[in-house]
């Protein structure tokens, strides 16, 4: 009886909830599909240090509605370097392992494109709150960090309505304003500040002096990329002379249980990538468009900055009059 064929599924950078999902899929699914998934621990520094668990149907039950990753997740600088890769290929090798999937971001998605070109066949799957992956309309883990936001704000928003009070929220995205525009539109925010957007504080405070009457609170979304909500709350303070209340919200918007939306595409995703495995196909990642599950080389998403949707921003601020 000929060996099963080895593949190998890694999480890497920052947690979204949806990886373990994503996780179970493409276990259960390559299993199906008559090959053994090997799960190594701690992305890429799992794969140099060769710590890895063979995973089975038992070792992937009961995680779909579990946040993070049981895999778990780093950063690895070694992972960069020549001789860290050499060392990851070599463990490649030496398990027997034909291709392998990898779960994460930018960064992790560069390092799997640096083991592509040195021939191992690799698929990505994007999995970042940020939601700044081109190639695809969501990444995972993007809905279900807009729905824990959405929540928070909800209650930020009763007791803002109950004392009258300005809050400034602020909402991860360091280079990208997308979470910020998303939540804004979600739960009705009155300002928005993103990265891409030059900011003018003084005419955002002098709407706010001409809406306080009759309006029992104001919201204000800050991504984290474009100032501190802080200093935002400060100068809102001192410009409209109203108490103002900050909230950040911090690595609170990562965790959670995946929303029906990311486990669904973690299904559809861990499935397409473990069939381009089989395709042989290698250097690229899975992702949807218009609905439709498509794949894109990482070449091609490297060079494209997603940016966000005018079109929503403006909207969420027509919305707010």
């Amino acid at each position: 009886m000929d060996e099963k064929r080895r593949i190998a599924i890694l999480t890497s950078g920052g947690d979204a909830s949806g990886m373990n999902a994503v996780i179970r899929t493409v276990t259960r699914y390559a299993i199906y599909c008559n090959l053994d998934v090997y799960g190594f621990y701690e992305g890429y520094k799992g794969l140099i240090a060769n710590d890895f668990t063979v995973l089975d149907l038992n070792s992937v039950g009961g995680i779909i509605d579990r946040g993070g990753t049981f895999l778990y997740s780093a950063r690895s600088e070694e992972f960069k370097s020549k001789k860290g890769q050499e060392k990851a290929i070599a463990n490649l090798k030496k398990n027997g392992i034909e291709g392998m999937i990898v779960v994460g971001g930018d960064g992790s998605f560069r390092g799997a494109y640096d083991l592509h070109k040195q021939g191992i066949q690799v698929v990505g799957i994007p999995a970042t709150i940020d939601n700044d992956i081109a190639g695809t309309d969501n990444s995972i883990g993007f809905d279900t960090a807009l729905n824990v936001i959405i929540d928070i704000i909800s209650k930020i928003r009763d007791t803002a309505s109950s004392h009258e009070r300005i809050f400034v929220v602020e909402v991860m995205g360091r280079e990208s304003g997308i979470i910020a525009v998303n939540t804004g539109v979600a739960c009705g925010a009155d300002y928005i500040l993103i990265p891409e957007i030059e900011v003018d504080l003084v005419k955002i405070a002098n709407d706010i002096k001409n809406h306080r009457e009759g309006k029992r609170h104001t919201l204000i979304i800050v991504s984290e990329g474009t100032c501190s909500a802080g200093d935002v709350a400060s100068s809102i303070k001192l410009l409209v002379g109203h108490e103002v209340r900050v909230s950040v919200l911090g690595h609170i918007q990562r965790g959670g249980s995946p929303s029906a939306m990311d486990r669904i595409l973690a299904a559809e995703f861990g499935k397409k990538a473990v069939d381009l495995l089989l395709e042989n196909e290698s250097g690229c990642m899975v992702g949807i468009k218009s609905m439709k599950i498509e794949t894109s080389k990482f070449e091609d998403i490297f060079e494209i900055k997603k940016g966000i949707d005018e079109n929503l921003y403006k909207l969420a601020h027509i919305l707010a009059l």
